[in-house]
């Protein structure tokens, strides 16, 4: 991705701190950016084309507005790749390999989730912390980069307890609610059976997505802080009594989208390396 990165530092001086992965239906995030640059996926070496509903495919760079955590400099992936649009592991993490060509250290990972936990209605947030990879893959597999990370790396931290306890810390004080829950990832792109849902609460799982894992994992091999935020968008398969549409997903997160930004705004100067 050196490429891309060179063409990203070629359009604008500011230089991100921290990167954000907006999930469905959270792209204003990247609204709220100041002095910011829109990079089209299309424009970028190697990036792949976002096709999912409710991802713009642009590639922004801005400064998040002044607060009282201070200004800093953000790049967002408004919106990311997935395994469901035929893309390899490798493609899906594209994004998250040029945020390290950038010098990004912490990585925020947001996404839209079914709910399986009893505790979440429709809207909580939710950190992540652990997850369960039932995507039948993974994006390390094949040669190493030993420029990138070891061959075997660990996650027994794979989303950061230091990440972690500042978003608990700045949801207090915001007056925010957030849960915290395991994240199963799945492939899609057809949501969960009710039986599916009943095994995955059986395995520990909280959450489920299409989403999220790869990144996750891609970023702790490069050496990057990870924190993983699930809008929960949806109560998965048979919970809730309703068939599952894409639109509610979506509905579900632009309701949400403003209290996710709130938090963001307050949070990402908080995330630097100390």
């Amino acid at each position: 991705m050196r490429d891309a990165a060179r063409l990203v530092e070629s359009k604008t001086a500011l230089r991100p701190a921290v990167g954000v992965v907006l999930g469905s239906g959270l792209g204003a995030f990247a609204d709220s950016l100041v002095h910011s640059v829109r990079i089209p996926y299309s424009q970028l070496p190697g990036m792949p084309e976002a096709t999912a509903i409710g991802h713009r495919g642009e590639f922004v760079v801005g400064t998040l507005g002044a607060n009282g955590a201070g200004i800093i400099d953000v790049a967002v992936m408004s919106g990311r790749f997935h395994l469901y649009e035929g893309y390899t592991a490798k493609q899906v993490v594209t994004g998250v390999r040029l945020f390290r060509e950038l010098g990004v250290k912490q990585v925020v990972l947001t996404n839209a989730a079914g709910g399986i936990n009893p505790e979440y209605a429709r809207g909580a947030l939710v950190l992540i912390t652990d997850h369960i990879n039932l995507q039948g893959t993974n994006p390390l597999v094949g040669t190493n980069d030993p420029d990138l990370g070891a061959r075997f790396p660990d996650m027994t931290e794979a989303y950061s307890p230091r990440m972690r306890a500042i978003a608990r810390e700045t949801s207090v004080e915001l007056g925010i609610h957030l849960y915290e829950g395991v994240y199963a990832a799945v492939v899609g792109p057809s949501y969960e059976t009710p039986a599916e849902i009943r095994y995955l609460k059986a395995i520990g799982a909280d959450l489920v997505g299409m989403s999220t894992v790869p990144e996750a994992i891609s970023a702790n091999h490069m050496g990057m802080e990870v924190l993983g935020i699930s809008c929960v968008t949806n109560l998965a398969a048979g919970l809730s009594g309703k068939k599952l549409l894409h639109e509610h997903v979506l509905e579900t997160g632009q309701r949400i989208s403003g209290t996710l930004i709130r938090l963001l705004t307050a949070l990402l100067p908080r995330l630097r390396a100390r």
